[in-house]
């Protein structure tokens, strides 16, 4: 795992895009792995004014979200599907079939699942996946105690999650209580991951991440495994680790 150590936010979320850029320049066809949240809010800000100012193409470019919230539909602005196309989607030359959302709202999640997760398949599997890691150690919608062998699936969101969410929503019981989430073995197939985190909030998690034993309570530790692993982070995020493993 290899850990790169930026300044601030802002810092993290250029190095991010240039990380991404660099590959989406640089490969005929790319199959990318896209997060949401707070976390890769700049990033998409980074990607979408390249995209004006520089042309850089995303026609070759395959996409799959991480996840997707049950019972809302991609017009309500809390689902993500309404987060991509604002924050990304709708400011670069994507081609619509390429960009694969989970749906929420499918009659028959299990079905669901199981397509989604033969779409990733079908396009040749993922080359980078984009993370951002949750306070409890979630990746994607992962909670503690998720196999690491789970592929594609429908999870219980925990009450940490969703207060952790609640700000995007009017009040706490808007909150989905069920997601659909790419699984942690379908993560971690994964060619390259690149895991964004920053500020004070996930000092707690990374120190787990990075010096922590590898166990489902913590899902983000299945990273451990993973061969092609980078972690970019800002210096409070990592201020927990520094303490523990001074230079």
């Amino acid at each position: 795992m290899q850990i790169i150590e930026v300044k601030d936010y802002e810092e993290m979320s250029l190095k991010a895009a240039q990380y991404i850029l660099n590959k989406v320049k640089n490969k005929n066809k790319m199959v990318l792995g896209l997060a949401t949240g707070s976390t890769p809010q700049g990033l998409y800000s980074h990607l979408a004014w390249d995209h004006q100012k520089n042309n850089t193409s995303y026609t070759n470019v395959t996409s799959f979200n991480l996840d997707e919230y049950i019972g809302i539909p991609p017009s309500d602005p809390t689902s993500y599907f309404y987060y991509m196309y604002e924050r990304f989607f709708s400011h670069i030359d994507r081609v619509n079939e390429n960009a694969h959302i989970p749906n929420g709202l499918a009659s028959d999640l299990d079905e669901e699942c199981k397509r989604y997760e033969h779409l990733i398949q079908v396009a040749g599997g993922i080359d980078l996946q984009v993370l951002g890691i949750g306070r409890n150690g979630h990746i994607g919608f992962n909670e503690p105690g998720t196999s690491f062998e789970s592929p594609t699936h429908v999870v219980e969101l925990t009450n940490s999650t969703r207060q952790a969410n609640a700000r995007y929503f009017d009040t706490i019981e808007k909150v989905p209580t069920h997601a659909i989430t790419m699984g942690i073995k379908t993560i971690l197939k994964s060619r390259e991951i690149l895991l964004l985190a920053s500020g004070e909030s996930k000092q707690n998690a990374l120190v787990h991440l990075i010096t922590g034993e590898i166990t489902e309570q913590f899902p983000a530790s299945a990273l451990k495994h993973h061969s092609n692993t980078t972690v970019i982070a800002d210096e409070v995020a990592l201020h927990g680790v520094k303490q523990l493993h001074p230079r």
